[in-house]
């Protein structure tokens, strides 16, 4: 864990000269935290000026969820830094309750807005990410998503 933590550091100081230069309202890769349900690792990184993935660590007191999703990002006119975006995704997950544990994946939708502040290397996000279950808990889930709060390279 302390090697983890340890390379985690090295990488947001060599990246921090970068992110100097990277103070406009776009970014290619952003390392932060999630809050809604529980909460959140979230990495973003930009495949095209249209197209990013992103994946989180969801972590709360009876489990832990995976999830993997492929976002359509598209500008808001007249509001500089602003973008909307969509997209589908999948997800693996864990629980344990004092009923017992078990396993669960599942489909996901995405839709939020994403904004990069000018001038900083920081980013936030808001959204919402539908899914259907399949496993021990089937069914519909509309309670994931979240605020994101990200450092940007």
């Amino acid at each position: 864990m302390r090697k983890f933590i340890a390379c985690c550091t090295l990488i947001l100081l060599i990246q921090s000269a970068y992110a100097q230069m990277n103070t406009g309202n776009s970014y290619k890769t952003a390392l932060g935290v999630k809050i809604w349900n529980g909460g959140g690792i979230t990495l973003k990184h930009f495949v095209s000026p249209t197209v990013a993935l992103e994946g989180i660590g969801y972590f709360w007191n009876q489990g832990s969820r995976i999830t993997g999703l492929y976002e359509i990002h598209g500008p808001i006119s007249g509001a500089e830094g602003l973008k909307w975006y969509i997209g589908p995704g999948v997800h693996v997950g864990f629980y344990n309750t004092r009923y017992g544990g078990g396993s669960f994946a599942g489909v996901d939708g995405v839709l939020g807005l994403d904004y990069k502040f000018k001038g900083a290397p920081i980013n936030m996000s808001v959204d919402w990410q539908p899914s259907f279950e399949f496993g021990t808990n089937r069914g519909f889930a509309g309670s994931w998503g979240g605020l994101g709060i990200r450092y940007t390279f």
